[in-house]
């Protein structure tokens, strides 16, 4: 179906929703059909929150953030993301911050259907600051932490194809995008590209049909980001989002012309090569 689709579909306010993808496959393009939609108060889970959580965050879609590092990659701080924690701005925002271990550990615990994840780690000043709780092994008597399973109401992920079945193909660096769609009760993938038949790449991961709730069609769909054989990183973007996010106003005016103002991800495109070349 469209993402506008999808989105109103299955994407409520108030949703805990995971839009996953570790420096490929990052779904910007949903998270820009969730600025668009208006959604708010959103509990928003990802491992690495970057580029795509700072718009939701800065365009007031967020009440909560669950996650493990922040941070505009190569570059700095993520603004927006500061700018909430620090000042409010433009809402209060709460944070539950992970190890990265402890994040795999509760996705993990969630694709398989478990309560929570047991890990080592947490032996530190952040543990008191977060929601892990210490579980003694009955085998050995080792104190070890518990982190509570990742089961969100919405899971969003890109991916390089999708079948006419629905079935759906990655490759390259995957991150945790199988156990996104496997704890989610609801799984959105935008794909580069439909196909009749998935070829035997012995080094793709596969979601079954089953896994899976919306197949929508957005080439580009990850920009910044990229698609391993579809697309490069946009280095640049990165780099200059530091800027553009900096101040509240310049965000606002670019949110608005490249988000607001366009209507899906070719839209944004566009206006994107418009602005490079003006």
């Amino acid at each position: 179906m469209p993402l506008s689709d999808a989105i109103a579909t299955f994407v409520r306010d108030d949703a805990t929703i995971a839009l996953e993808g570790f420096s490929q496959l990052i779904p910007h393009a949903a998270g820009h059909e969730l600025i668009r939609q208006g959604r708010g108060d959103l509990t928003l889970i990802r491992m690495t929150p970057d580029v795509v959580y700072d718009q939701l965050i800065g365009m007031g879609c967020a009440r909560k953030l669950v996650f493990s590092w922040g941070g505009n990659p190569g570059v700095g701080s993520l603004h927006r993301l500061r700018d909430a924690i620090e000042n409010g701005w433009p809402g209060p925002l709460e944070i539950e911050e992970h190890s990265h271990a402890g994040m795999a550990a509760a996705w993990v615990a969630g694709a398989s259907g478990l309560p929570f994840g047991v890990l080592r780690g947490y032996d530190n000043d952040l543990a008191p600051r977060t929601r892990v709780e210490p579980v003694l092994c009955p085998f050995t008597g080792e104190r070890l932490a518990a982190v509570r399973a990742h089961r969100p109401d919405v899971g969003i992920v890109h991916a390089q194809r999708a079948d006419r079945r629905g079935n759906v193909q990655m490759w390259g660096i995957t991150g945790v995008q199988k156990e996104t769609a496997l704890a989610s009760k609801a799984a959105i993938v935008t794909v580069e590209e439909v196909v009749d038949e998935l070829d035997d790449r012995r080094d793709a991961v596969v979601l079954p049909a089953w896994t899976v709730d919306a197949v929508a069609v957005v080439p580009g769909g990850a920009h910044p980001s990229y698609a391993q054989d579809y697309s490069e990183r946009d280095n640049r973007f990165y780099v200059a989002w530091a800027e553009i996010s900096r101040d509240r106003e310049r965000f606002r005016a670019w949110m608005k012309r490249h988000v607001l103002e366009t209507g899906d991800a070719a839209e944004y495109h566009a206006s994107l090569r418009a602005e490079v070349a003006a």
